[in-house]
């Protein structure tokens, strides 16, 4: 540490200081959590403060403290587990429940209610509505108000009960399957929920772990068992546990109760990568101590793959690693929907202007905060109440049609609140594995330095092998002694160039032996499960026979082997065996295995050949931690870099024989090492260290995962559509710059800066300096490089990303994915996506604005859980550009159409009453008001969700056109400006149109103004609509016939209300010419201007998709 505090003291002068204002570099760590932070808070003081929303500041704060005192979150300690014994627990542990809910019976409507009313509309809405209560406020009929109101929220609480109560037969499915329980008395049948820490439980092949458990026994002979961890951690592969072999050891079942044990296990953590714990028996003499490490876990929300497992739990409920990395779920609210809120505050603080206009032309005479009131009310139509049923309609609608599209099958909309989230996206967040690639391993290259192998000449490797081992077996056959001295003399004098012939088979040997792969025999159909693993001498055909291991690579290397005539046919923990071409079976067995860890990046395993009683040491692992353990070569670092940029995943093999006292040596020391409590993990890889030394190269293998189809247009369309990508992959450094190079993530000119793995503040200081050098080059940073960063530079280092063309994340747990997401939107306000396939995807496609899962391989939590579900990544294209595309600009012009028709009918009613002596008088009586807005309106006006500006075909062809949605100019204060001087232009010239050609018989004014007023809607919905669609004509006639028919039959209406007793309207007026004219040059004066702006505007500045499609 003292090394640094110097780097940190001399970097604060020649570095340029990290700080983007002018604070400079604070040395003293407190200080510097608080800075970025500061600069944000001192800037309100005082009374503006206070106004600008330092009030909801307080309201929150109080709110929190309250909620905090009500549950005060319980600390996690670590734990001692007797077995079988849940009573000896000191503390209380969670219930092992499964809650996805987000309402109980209880909080359900004032839950749902407090939702819809948090919106300032509906709000306002339910003021106005009870207002009509009021006697002295009442005008025209209640109807007029509730029935709208009551629909909207009826609609709303049926939606989110259905899926409510989706969401409960859910977990309780979950909840309620059966266990069962080992007792001193026997087996017993436990629910899922009712499951206690201590309590052994025994899972059967294909069952979900219930909760975190310690694995002790199983029914396998090796002692070890399969999981399937897909749901915890997004990886499809296989993941063997081994079972504490103290427990295993016992003869019965029973007899774990006969011994006194117990598992101390460290406190709940999010890890799933990593556990410490021991277990020790009492009652024997000395005490048995066993260290236990991740591999003797099971996980809740795994699956067993093979034979029976019993453990003993020792995490249940909130504080399992699968619920501890889960993000609660949010309710998301759509951009379009808050931008909406903005307008409708303007709208109210235009409507109280008004009114309070009205009041003061009046002269204040009477009681007038009674008549303020009562214009408050009438022009209450100012906002509209119809623009939430209006959207959800609409938003409805558009789900439909992307479910309808046969362009992207398969497609599901569970989230119908946020359609045009799609067409605002500026990020995209996406997962590697199965989301970009297939996870479909293929070997693709051998390479022994002077010789390398392609697909096309494997047939030769193959012929080597053959001969190889044939003559090996004629060797064999003729005398046994022959082969030893053989042997000698080729391991005294390693300098004599080998044949191409042993080199190959050398490699293919090492290929089959060092690796973590199992072979499953299914068994025959008929036969029960119990003889999956049975003794050599079952045969072991070639068509049952399937392979298992933690990763995809390993597992296609071994098929490799497989098709060139070197099968592996069986496995356990001691052992392994290998068949030759000739069916002759190899027995070799294993003496110790060094698995993969991504610190490490190698693997390796000891075996001795059972029939020489050779030892040898063989290793693979990636590039960079081989180079400096094999012999000097010079063909190494060129061909690694050949293969990379091939996007194939390279893998160094190499090779030491060890003699038995070496490898005795090596053992004492490794066991001495494995028992250590305090840096264990440091001392076993010094020990193992000593024997890395000086290996003999073999081979470089190179193995392809293949992308999904047509990923690399797909990803050069939303670059083209200015989206940024980001990948977030739990997948090592070097695949991941893999994929991103093959998939055209990063292009092949850009540069590549990989981040160097950081730990503290003073290298991340100079690191981040590196990179800020560097310009136009894609970012690649490891998970925890990233949080060390986080801690002591986030604003920076999100600053810094943010201007990258494309970063790379590797190695992220499922939590930093989220925290990834939850940065992006608070420090650049943008709207992000995340797109992913597995479990370990949800809470970041939670987190992120727009959540878009895919169903892939890896099971359908991430589909399940995210906004959209669609069947393959090249599908996004379409959905973004398309629909996301429509659904934003078409929700934007319905949003201010349906302003518009309240605001034009609000500017006659203040035309009105101000001719009438500011008489708070409602110009159209009850149910013209309803049927302005739903009957006569409503078809056309709804017609624009039809509307489309650009064909699907060139919106496609196009996707620099999606650049411009992103900057959100189809809706904002500019446009909603020109929608209302348009409003008030046509509000004042109809009615002021209706009283001047109307003197002589005044009280037709109603029917000649509301006439004209249904005619300019509907030729204004004509006016925005781009493209037509038969259903929106049909839509413009109906109404017309609605309106023509309800003219005949209501004409008690076309009166004013109370002015004109009895004055009905004959028909006979309506169908006089004079009556035809006026209202037709009253509706021409209104809209004729508008058209011909409309025109001039196309012809004089087109929009940028006019000038494609023309």
């Amino acid at each position: 540490m003292e090394r640094y505090q110097l780097e940190d003291e001399s970097s604060h002068l020649d570095e340029m200081p990290l700080m983007m204002s002018e604070e400079g570099f604070e040395n003293d760590e407190s200080d510097y959590h608080t800075l970025p932070r500061a600069r944000v808070t001192y800037r309100r003081r005082g009374i503006e403060w206070l106004v600008c929303g330092g009030w909801k500041f307080l309201c929150t704060s109080c709110c929190d403290w309250l909620i905090n005192i009500c549950r005060r979150k319980k600390e996690l300690k670590a734990r001692t587990v007797w077995l079988g014994c849940p009573e000896k627990c000191e503390e209380k542990y969670p219930k092992n429940s499964i809650k996805n809910q987000k309402y109980n019976i209880f909080t359900f409507i004032p839950g749902v209610l407090y939702e819809q009313f948090k919106f300032f509309l509906n709000l306002y809405f339910l003021v106005v509505s009870c207002s009509q209560f009021v006697p002295a406020l009442k005008i025209g009929y209640l109807y007029t108000y509730w029935a709208p109101l009551g629909f909207v929220l009826a609609v709303t609480m049926i939606r989110e009960a259905v899926d409510e109560f989706r969401r409960f037969q859910r977990d309780k499915e979950m909840n309620s399957q059966l266990y069962s329980k080992l007792t001193i008395r026997g087996k017993v049948q436990v629910k899922s929920s009712d499951i206690q820490v201590g309590d052994l439980i025994i899972v059967e092949k294909n069952q979900r772990i219930p909760s975190d458990m310690v694995f002790l026994r199983t029914s396998e002979k090796t002692g070890s068992c399969f999981i399937r961890t897909d749901q915890l951690d997004g990886e499809t592969d296989w993941k063997l546990k081994v079972a504490v072999s103290c427990t295993q050891r016992l003869p019965a079942l029973g007899d774990l109760f006969s011994i006194s044990a117990y598992v101390y296990a460290q406190k709940p953590q999010l890890d799933i990568h990593g556990f410490e714990g021991t277990f020790t028996r009492e009652d024997s003499d000395p005490p048995i101590h066993e260290s236990l490490s991740i591999e003797n876990t099971l996980w809740a929300s795994t699956v067993v793959a093979s034979g029976t497992v019993i453990g003993v739990v020792i995490y249940t409920g909130k504080e399992t690693r699968s619920v501890m990395n889960t993000s609660n779920p949010k309710n998301k609210v759509g951009l379009l929907d808050l931008e909406l809120n903005q307008l409708t505050k303007a709208l109210f603080l235009a409507l109280v202007a008004l009114s309070v206009v009205m009041v003061t032309l009046q002269g204040f005479v009477g009681p007038w905060y009674r008549n303020l009131f009562r214009f408050l009310l009438l022009f209450s139509y100012i906002i509209p109440i119809s623009l939430r049923v209006n959207l959800d309609m609409g938003k409805a609608a558009y789900g439909w049609m992307i479910m309808r599209d046969e362009h992207i099958p398969g497609t599901v909309v569970r989230t119908s609140t946020i359609p045009e989230e799609l067409g605002r996206l500026v990020y995209l967040l996406t997962d590697k594995t199965g989301t970009l690639t297939q996870n479909e391993m293929i070997f693709k290259r051998l390479h022994l330095g002077t010789v390398s192998y392609g697909t096309d000449t494997m047939d030769e490797i193959q012929n080597h092998i053959i001969n190889s081992y044939s003559q090996m077996f004629l060797q064999t056959s003729g005398n046994s002694t022959s082969s030893t001295p053989s042997r000698k003399s080729q391991s005294s004098a390693p300098k004599v160039r080998k044949s191409v012939s042993s080199r190959i088979h050398e490699a293919v040997k090492a290929i089959a032996l060092c690796h973590n792969v199992t072979p499953v025999y299914e068994s025959r159909a008929g036969v029960t499960g119990e003889t999956e693993y049975a003794e050599v001498d079952q045969d072991f055909s070639d068509e049952n026979r399937t392979y298992q291991a933690s990763s995809p690579d390993e597992v296609a290397l071994v098929q490799w082997t497989e098709s060139v005539g070197l099968t592996l046919v069986n496995r356990d923990l001691t052992s392994m065996q290998l068949k030759t071409p000739g069916g002759q079976i190899l027995t070799y067995s294993i003496l110790q295995i060094f698995p993969f860890t991504s610190e490490s990046k190698r693997m390796g395993i000891i075996v001795r050949d059972e029939s020489t009683a050779e030892i040898t040491f063989y290793m693979k692992g990636a590039d960079v931690a081989m180079s400096s353990i094999v012999q000097y070569n010079d063909w190494l670092e060129e061909e690694c870099g050949n293969m990379a940029r091939e996007g194939l995943r390279t893998l160094v093999v190499a090779k030491k024989s060890l003699t038995e006292e070496q490898y005795q040596d090596f053992e004492n020391r490794y066991n001495q090492a494995k028992l250590s409590i305090h840096d264990r993990t440091l001392k076993v890889a010094a020990v193992v260290e000593s024997v890395e030394r000086e290996m003999e190269l073999l081979c470089l293998t190179g193995v392809e995962d293949q992308l999904q189809a047509d990923v690399r247009p797909a990803l050069e369309m939303l670059r083209n559509a200015g989206i940024k990508i980001w990948m977030l992959t739990g997948d090592k450094l070097e695949t991941a710059t893999c994929i991103a190079k093959s998939s055209h993530l990063v292009s092949r000119t850009q540069d590549i800066h990989v981040f160097r793995p950081v730990t503290n503040r003073g290298e991340a200081h100079l690191e981040l300096n590196a990179f800020r050098r560097k310009h136009d080059c894609a970012l690649v940073i490891a998970g925890d490089s990233l949080e060390v960063c986080l801690k002591y530079y986030e604003h920076e280092l999100v600053e810094l990303a943010c201007q990258c063309p494309a970063v790379v994340c590797c190695r992220c747990s499922p939590t930093q994915k989220a925290h990834i997401v939850k940065l992006l939107q608070q420090h650049t306000g943008k709207r992000t996506c995340a797109i992913g396939d597995g479990g370990n995807d949800v809470s970041m496609i939670q987190a992120a604005d727009c959540g878009i899962g895919i169903e892939g391989k890896e099971g359908k939590q991430a589909s399940l859980a995210a906004d959209f579900s669609i069947t393959q990544f090249k599908h996004i294209g379409r959905l973004l550009m398309v629909h996301g595309r429509n659904s934003y600009k078409r929700s934007a012009a319905l949003g201010q159409f349906v302003m518009h028709r309240g605001l034009i009918i609000s500017t006659m009613q203040a035309v009105f009453s101000s001719v009438f002596y500011f008489a708070s008088v409602p110009l159209y009586q009850g149910f013209l008001m309803v049927g302005y807005a739903t009957i006569y309106t409503m078809f056309p006006v709804f017609s624009l969700v039809l509307d489309q500006d650009v064909k699907p075909e060139m919106a496609l062809l196009y996707p620099e056109l999606y650049k411009d949605l992103t900057k959100g100019r189809s809706l904002s204060f500019k446009t909603f400006l020109i929608w209302v001087l348009i409003s008030i232009y046509q509000g004042g010239i109809l009615m002021y149109g209706a009283l001047v050609l109307f003197e002589s018989e005044f009280v037709h004014v109603v029917a000649i103004s509301f006439t004209a007023l249904i005619l300019t809607e509907l030729l204004m919905v004509a006016l925005t609509i781009r493209t037509w669609h038969w259903l929106m004509v049909v839509a413009e006639f109906l109404s017309l016939g609605c309106y023509v028919a309800s003219l005949a039959f209501l004409n008690e209406y076309f009166g004013i209300g109370r002015v004109s007793f009895g004055a009905f309207l004959d028909v006979a007026f309506i169908t006089t010419v004079t009556f035809l004219w006026k209202v037709s040059a009253i509706t021409v004066v209104s809209c004729l201007p508008l058209y011909i702006l409309k025109y001039l505007k196309r012809k004089l500045s087109p929009p940028s998709y006019s000038k494609l499609t023309s």
